[in-house]
């Protein structure tokens, strides 16, 4: 029997229900694999994600945290792992580290409504705001790429080393790469300072750590002019 023939044993739907059936065990195992482009939009991943339990920290969130913002925002800005507010809000950077960064933008008039996109590699808090562990991460790193693909951002804004790590594979420390542009996946990338950190270092003297931030926002939204100027 020829291939096709063994194919017309089998109705079209009978595939197309394998495939429904195969997405809707993702949130199930980390076993099983979420295909690029399976996802037509960001509501579908926040409804697995809420679903979720590829990894441990399912059992223990209020709500998954995915994103904020425009979803189609140039810039997406991608954090580690949500905290408590974030748990209890279900909304990415909205505690004191969220509104610093919100000034941050807002000092180079860039909007978190308009302009930007924000979400974090993890979409579950880890117990005691714990660094989220590598295998965390690749459990729930395709949800961030399925997000990645669909906003579609020419920039991204990567807080701290655990993010930097998490998307890009980088292990250098974040003093080493904060404010140096990086090409991944062909889109630029820049990694900066969390904003958890420049409420622990309150200087602002030339060369504390918001002084650079302050260098690697104009930075971002010289290119993100840039960008605009060439659409």
């Amino acid at each position: 029997m020829s291939s096709e023939q063994q194919l017309s044993l089998f109705k079209e739907s009978d595939f197309e229900q394998s495939n429904f059936d195969q997405k809707e065990l993702i949130p199930t195992s980390v076993k099983i694999p979420i295909p690029r482009g399976i996802y037509a939009n960001v509501t579908e991943i926040a409804q697995h994600c809420n679903q979720c339990h590829r990894c441990d920290l399912g059992d223990s969130r209020t709500h998954a945290v995915v994103g904020r913002g425009n979803l189609k925002a140039l810039i997406m800005v991608v954090g580690e792992a949500p905290g408590q507010n974030e748990d209890e809000t279900g909304l990415p950077f909205v505690g004191k580290a969220g509104q610093l960064l919100e000034k941050i933008l807002a000092s180079v008039k860039l909007d978190t409504e308009k302009d930007v996109y924000i979400c974090n590699v993890n979409k579950c808090r880890p117990p005691s705001n714990r660094v989220p562990s590598t295998e965390e991460m690749e459990a729930c790193k395709p949800y961030l790429m399925e997000q990645i693909r669909l906003v579609d951002p020419k920039i991204i804004l990567l807080t701290g080393a655990t993010a930097v790590k998490g998307v890009t594979g980088e292990k250098r420390g974040i003093t080493q790469i904060r404010g140096k542009w990086m090409e991944w996946d062909g889109r630029l990338c820049m990694p900066i300072f969390h904003p958890s950190y420049l409420l622990r270092n309150q200087s602002r003297e030339v060369g504390s750590p918001k002084w650079l931030m302050w260098q690697d926002i104009q930075a971002v939204r010289a290119k993100f002019d840039e960008i605009q100027n060439n659409i």
